[in-house]
């Protein structure tokens, strides 16, 4: 089946870009970067579904009906800006200078989304269909964005074949870089509470801090593992130690410590939360204080397996950029690890060596460069799947 042609309209990446830019839309704010995504899109033929959660703005917009459905997933939301006076363009003016487009979000990720528009409006007619999943939560605790906008369409029975997330994931050069994988991550914040008193007299307090050193030292002595198929080995770091003490004879009452482990498919998240939390259980035995740990699960840990879905991908990039991708697991996680639960994911887009800093940029070419390997993605994945 056929999707609907709508009148053609070419949509220019950089200028969509811009337009979103302008819009200065710190999670969770929006300013009204939604209606005009929603507007372009409705204007190539997408029925276009708001789909708000709390605070956020979710769009799911669909052209078609017929299978397959290829998704392309990103977020309209974006960091602070950190101090406006050290960008030496407005972070939310989109301005263009020696060919390079400033702004926060020109990387991460309005870009992407642009360019993928752009592709869009370039084949007006599919033999299938083409989505849209964006979120305005992806920057901040990820509570009421795609994790909301995935549960609901999985239970209405939406179906997505394979999706496309437009993360900046090229490390040096456009189309260097492709991710095939995350790792998972898990939060622990530890709390070990114990009893005030003087340091000549410890025999009237309980120290909380040698059992938080004692649950630290356990938890960092084990070796997650030595790595999985693909991904790096698991690790887990000590972000935070907090006493709050700021007398020298007092023994604190309190004293709390918080976790991250960044994990790869050799673990699930709740079986390393039973371990922190039997480790939190051991430390305790025979000490007068007490621990209590509070576990967040953040993302489990995914692969996609390099096939046909990979294989588009691989060849698309390689015909805009003449690159030859890496398929990686490597970074940080992104909303893929949402997605996952509908669909085979893969992430590609800029390079994103200036995401999150002051002066964010990318060359206006490298976002048309995108845009022309989004074509070339979207044409060969309906010739491979149709």
């Amino acid at each position: 089946m056929t999707s609907p042609a709508p009148v053609p309209v070419s949509i220019d990446p950089v200028d969509l870009a811009q337009a979103l830019i302008r819009r200065p839309s710190v999670t969770p704010a929006d300013e009204g970067a939604m209606d005009l995504l929603q507007r372009q899109l409705e204007g190539l033929g997408f029925t276009c579904r708001r789909m708000k959660f709390g605070e956020i703005e979710n769009l799911y917009a669909r052209r078609g009906t017929a299978r397959p459905n290829l998704c392309f997933a990103g977020h309209t939301d974006v960091v602070p800006v950190g101090d406006d006076a050290a960008w030496t363009q407005g972070p939310f003016e989109a301005e263009i200078v020696d060919g390079v487009l400033y702004g926060r979000g020109a990387v991460d990720m309005k870009s992407a989304i642009a360019a993928f528009v752009s592709a869009v409006s370039r084949m007006p007619e599919t033999p299938g269909s083409i989505s849209f999943l964006i979120t305005g939560d992806e920057e901040g605790v990820a509570e009421d964005g795609t994790v909301k906008v995935v549960e609901a369409l999985a239970a209405e029975g939406e179906i997505i074949d394979h999706c496309i997330v437009g993360e900046p994931t090229s490390a040096n050069l456009l189309g260097d870089m492709v991710k095939i994988g995350r790792r998972g991550s898990i939060n622990a914040w530890i709390t070990v509470e114990g009893q005030q008193g003087h340091v000549a007299y410890p025999h009237r307090a309980a120290n909380p801090i040698p059992m938080l050193v004692s649950i630290l030292s356990r938890l960092q002595s084990r070796v997650l593992d030595e790595g999985y198929e693909g991904f790096q080995p698991s690790n887990l770091e000590v972000t935070t130690i907090d006493v709050g003490n700021t007398a020298t004879n007092v023994i604190p009452s309190t004293a709390r410590a918080r976790v991250n482990i960044r994990f790869n498919p050799a673990h699930r998240g709740k079986d390393l939360q039973a371990w922190i939390e039997h480790e939190c259980a051991v430390a305790a035995e025979g000490f007068k204080a007490r621990a209590e740990v509070l576990c967040k699960i953040s993302g489990e840990a995914f692969l996609t397996q390099p096939g046909p879905f990979t294989d588009v991908i691989v060849a698309a990039v390689g015909e805009a950029t003449g690159r030859a991708p890496e398929l990686s697991t490597t970074g940080g996680t992104s909303d893929a690890r949402f997605i996952r639960a509908l669909c085979p994911v893969v992430e590609f887009g800029l390079v994103g060596s200036t995401m999150h800093q002051v002066d964010e940029r990318v060359p206006v070419d490298e976002v048309r460069a995108l845009a022309d390997a989004y074509t070339a993605l979207i044409r060969r994945y309906f010739e491979a799947f149709a």
